[in-house]
């Protein structure tokens, strides 16, 4: 599971990355690009951290930052759609991959926590 994350975490910034690259070169553009690119590669760099926590709570907290990522990315990417910047269908995929991220995310936190707990 570790690994697998890591791997979609990783393609998921690689994916960012390109279409950043593939914006064109606006004012609005160059802000929301440079938006979406530092949450979005973010997300990965936010979850290797998590997996040298040492401690569930540090773990926690650190899978809380990844999930913020996530969340920010796809406001940003929302924001691409919606000023007309980037086709909805084009966003399809990485939208997808943002919402399974963070379902597979908030289902380890609540894990942690009850494991916490216990």
């Amino acid at each position: 599971m570790l690994n697998d994350l890591r791997e979609r975490t990783t393609g998921f910034a690689l994916r960012v990355i390109k279409l950043v690259e593939a914006l064109p070169s606006t004012p609005t553009t160059r802000v929301l690009g440079t938006q979406v690119l530092r949450s979005g590669t973010s997300v990965g760099a936010q979850y290797r951290e998590a997996c040298r926590s040492r401690s569930t709570a540090e773990m926690v907290s650190k899978l809380e930052s990844t999930l913020q990522e996530l969340d920010e990315t796809a406001y940003w990417f929302d924001l691409l759609v919606g000023s007309g910047v980037v086709r909805e269908l084009k966003l399809r995929a990485l939208r997808d991959e943002t919402e399974q991220l963070t379902a597979i995310l908030v289902a380890c936190v609540k894990k942690l926590k009850l494991t916490r707990r216990r």
